[in-house]
């Protein structure tokens, strides 16, 4: 274990990931799931990596009124709601109507925006490996396992470049694999284990998905050309 973990960036951090998840190179039912919009770069180098193809999951954390650092839970696409009470917050139902309210309609806003009328790739039967930039407190995670979990997946990993120890383990109830190269402590914020953390755009995720998809039809063509070609021989 590093004893301090550190990444230029979320592509640097992406391709690290990618080495410690080399089993599910060329896995013909691997399918990386990227939470947007942080963990589209990271989840972008994995997926090329594993020669997998790439897709989306939207998780919206739910932040307290007036103190939006803290989460006190997060939504995900198919209706799933995790909620995660803190201590010395108390909220009135129609606060927390307000905040789900305004959450959804992100949620369902960059749905419409990052696919561009693309269907979502079916994660039944499939190995899903659930990709973002890193783990704080984990619920926005927690909530994406639990609605992929729905999905009736063959296998869900849960793979992160770096996390708070207790986050990562806490997710082994939801998934069948945790992968989190990096567990420094104290952990403080995620943001110290990056040289450079920008803001993930929503172009950016755009492009990296229209990327991602663009080169993988491209592999699956010349492998079926490499295959009628060897078939003729």
């Amino acid at each position: 274990m590093m004893a301090r973990p550190y990444y230029s960036d979320r592509h640097d951090a992406g391709r690290t990931l990618a080495t410690h998840l080399s089993e599910y190179k060329d896995q013909p039912n691997v399918l990386v799931l990227a939470l947007p919009r942080g963990g589209v770069p990271v989840g972008y180098e994995v997926a090329q990596a594993l020669h997998a193809p790439l897709d989306i999951f939207v998780v919206r954390k739910l932040g307290i009124p007036g103190h939006e650092e803290y989460a006190m839970g997060a939504i995900a696409s198919g209706g799933v709601r995790v909620m995660n009470p803190l201590p010395g917050f108390t909220l009135t139902p129609e606060a927390v109507a307000a905040v789900l309210a305004k959450e959804q309609h992100e949620l369902l806003r960059r749905e419409q925006l990052y696919r561009a009328q693309r269907a979502p790739i079916k994660m039944a039967g499939r190995t899903v490996i659930l990709v973002d930039d890193g783990l704080a407190t984990g619920a926005t995670m927690r909530a994406a396992a639990v609605a992929v979990r729905q999905q009736h997946p063959l296998r869900l990993v849960v793979a992160v470049p770096v996390g708070a120890r207790d986050s990562c383990q806490s997710l082994s109830d939801v998934a069948d694999e945790v992968v989190c190269p990096a567990m420094p402590e104290p952990f403080h914020a995620l943001s110290l284990w990056y040289d450079v953390m920008p803001q993930t755009s929503d172009e950016e995720v755009s492009t990296l998905l229209q990327k991602a998809w663009r080169e993988h039809a491209s592999m699956i063509r010349r492998a079926a050309t490499s295959e009628a070609h060897s078939a003729g021989h």
